[in-house]
């Protein structure tokens, strides 16, 4: 039950390709290895949390680095010769076909052409940063995107919320569980309106409209923030509010529905619109979750897979 090319014709035939070799991805393609379904992962190998050091929330590896995370799952992985890995590699196109759907893939040491019975996409999203000055320099050292994920890290210190989104105000609030020191910054976006303003200043929580001119600190390690008038506010860490792409514009053959957001739209067994295409992990609705919940999908996904592979009915 091995998944391996056709010499001749550069294809593979498996049950299930996964696209997205993340913990959404992965922990899917372990169940599915367990059931004896044979399965291809396609990963392009550029994680959305490539920058941070560590991941938190993971239960049993509470600390651990992403990569190492990965890596691990990837070991565990080559216990199954009906699994197999492609890093660095990518899918550019899925299109249905008599037989369920036929991929177009890139990359070194990968097949051409990957012929699937079904399709999980568990891409993640890319990720685009505000505009602020050597922001990149600080993200996944002192700056950070999940509140949840890394909230603990930073209790009880001056944080700020740098943003331009109109969800911005809500962040605020969620963020404000971890520390009562909290000032928003929306660098110059008139995201927050005055209401929102009044009850998060009447919480603590104060609100910087001014663009930010310059990240202050060493190494990753932020210690303020200064805007256009000059002020600097002392800061020893925070969060940022990212806008978010999902990446699944290789499934744009097949017409998924999606959320308003690009996020493909699932039901909570990871079934989509187009039959046979599951979505497990922040590529589907509704987005950016941690890493234990993505697996968590990519677990619950792979048996329904299984399921419907064989036609038993589930309720979805």
């Amino acid at each position: 039950m091995t998944a391996s090319p056709d010499a001749a014709s550069a294809e593979l035939h498996v049950d299930v390709l996964i696209v997205g070799g993340g913990p959404a991805g992965l922990s899917a393609a372990l169940n599915l290895g367990r059931a004896r379904a044979t399965v291809a992962v396609i990963d392009a190998d550029r994680p959305r949390n490539a920058a941070t050091l560590v991941s938190h929330g993971f239960l049993t590896r509470d600390g651990i680095p992403p990569q190492e995370l990965r890596a691990i799952a990837r070991e565990e992985l080559a216990a199954y010769p009906n699994v197999v890995v492609h890093r660095r590699t990518r899918v550019t196109s899925v299109e249905r076909d008599a037989d369920g759907f036929v991929a177009a893939v890139h990359g070194r040491g990968a097949p051409a052409v990957i012929r699937a019975r079904s399709v999980l996409a568990a891409t993640g999203l890319r990720e685009t940063l505000p505009d602020v000055p050597n922001i990149r320099g600080f993200y996944g050292m002192s700056l950070f995107s999940c509140a949840a994920c890394d909230g603990w890290e930073l209790r009880d210190q001056p944080l700020a919320l740098i943003g331009q989104t109109p969800d911005l105000a809500g962040r605020a609030r969620l963020v404000a569980r971890w520390s009562d020191n909290l000032i928003v910054f929306t660098h110059g976006a008139d995201v927050v309106d005055a209401a929102d303003e009044a009850e998060l200043v009447a919480s603590g929580i104060r609100v910087v409209r001014e663009p930010i001119t310059e990240l202050v600190g060493d190494r990753g390690i932020l210690t303020g923030i200064t805007v256009a008038s000059g002020e600097t506010v002392p800061i020893v860490g925070g969060f940022v509010r990212p806008l978010w792409d999902p990446a699944v514009e290789f499934l744009d053959g097949l017409d998924a529905d999606t959320d308003t957001h690009g996020h493909l739209a699932a039901d909570r067994s990871g079934r989509t619109s187009v039959p046979g295409l599951y979505a497990a992990g922040d590529a589907a609705a509704p987005g950016p979750q941690q890493l234990i919940v993505a697996a968590g999908q990519g677990a619950r996904a792979a048996a329904v897979i299984i399921h419907d592979l064989v036609g038993v009915v589930t309720a979805h």
